[in-house]
């Protein structure tokens, strides 16, 4: 079967290998959509804290079951999302339903190979059946879901005012997801064609272009109170760093972003303003159903999909995916 692997940053080559066998409780499912993630391309750019090389990338999949184990609830045929993080079950962060942050997690293309190749086989309660959703749909489910679960983490209420810091796709799934719970959500990036898409088809009125007098902008949107809760989605440390002054008296901050950096702020004003810190890690099934059900209610805009191409083109063409000039928000690779 085709496969692409990520030999060293920068080197991605096609190889073949193997159709997988499925061992017992586990489904062998057929690639049909890979979504290109920030991950993926840090993973190319070397810039993945938890990763080494080579590695297979892909971890936003959507499948059809080849073969499903006796007595699944899964049948040859279905289309399913893929749960990319593999858990254990049975540490303490698992044990409260935690599987997000699973002590022992094993993250596809990160931590083992991922869904650059034609098959896969996994356990069974890692597979979401899709039924409604296109291939499309089921493969962005993934990265919606991160933005659903920090949304969820924040535990906002309607009518709060709230600013997501970074335009990238998981910035444009916090922006979605707060907005689908009543808040009143601003953006703030550096690139203008993002905030432009934002307001385009996410319906996010309120953007911020980064530089002078951003400040003073985010000050007058809100009276000069900041914002309820502030999600940073940068990947940056030194707007993580900025970001905590955007916080409201009684506010929350929620880091989305991971970057391998030790983050500071200043501690007066931290505690004078109750501040709370939050991390946000991956998602969990909770949340990939909720995505789901979002996009059967016809609330997630396929326009998010903005770039496409085939398995056999991603040695050659990745590498376009890193150039802002070419306005990539969502590409999907196609395998089947």
């Amino acid at each position: 079967m085709l496969t692409v692997i990520c030999d060293t940053p920068g080197t991605l080559t096609a190889i073949d290998r193997p159709k997988p066998v499925p061992a017992e409780g586990e489904a062998l499912v057929r690639i049909r959509r890979v979504g290109v993630c920030g991950t993926d391309l840090h993973i190319f750019t070397g810039n993945q804290p938890y990763l080494s090389y080579p590695r297979v990338m892909g971890h936003e999949l959507s499948a059809t079951v080849e073969e499903a184990p006796q007595g699944s609830r899964l049948a040859a045929g279905d289309t399913v999302s893929i749960i990319p993080y593999i858990s254990c079950g049975h540490c303490d962060a698992c044990l409260k339903g935690r599987t997000n942050c699973c002590r022992n997690i094993g993250v596809l293309g990160v931590h083992r190979d991922g869904g650059m190749t034609e098959y896969l086989c996994l356990p069974e309660e890692f597979l979401l059946k899709a039924d409604g959703l296109s291939v499309d749909q089921a493969a962005m489910v993934e990265f919606l879901a991160i933005g659903a679960h920090a949304v969820a983490r924040a535990r906002g209420r309607a009518g709060d005012k709230v600013l997501i810091a970074g335009a990238g796709p998981i910035g444009l799934a916090v922006a979605l997801f707060a907005k689908l719970e009543g808040a009143e959500v601003t953006l703030i990036d550096s690139r203008t064609d993002r905030l432009d898409f934002a307001r385009r088809h996410l319906g996010i009125a309120s953007t911020v272009l980064l530089g002078d007098g951003d400040v003073n902008q985010l000050s007058a949107i809100t009276d000069g109170n900041f914002f309820d809760t502030v999600f940073d989605a940068t990947g940056n440390p030194k707007a993580i760093e900025r970001g905590f002054g955007f916080v409201a008296h009684a506010g929350t901050y929620v880091l989305v972003s991971i970057v391998a950096s030790n983050i500071s702020f200043s501690d007066p004003e931290f505690h004078k303003r109750e501040t709370t810190l939050l991390g946000s890690r991956n998602a969990t099934i909770e949340d990939f159903e909720h995505v789901m059900k979002a996009m059967r209610d016809g609330k997630v805009p396929d326009a998010l999909v903005t770039h496409r191409m085939h398995l056999a083109d991603v040695p050659d063409s990745f590498a376009g995916l890193t150039d802002p000039a070419a306005g990539v928000v969502k590409a999907l690779v196609e395998v089947a």
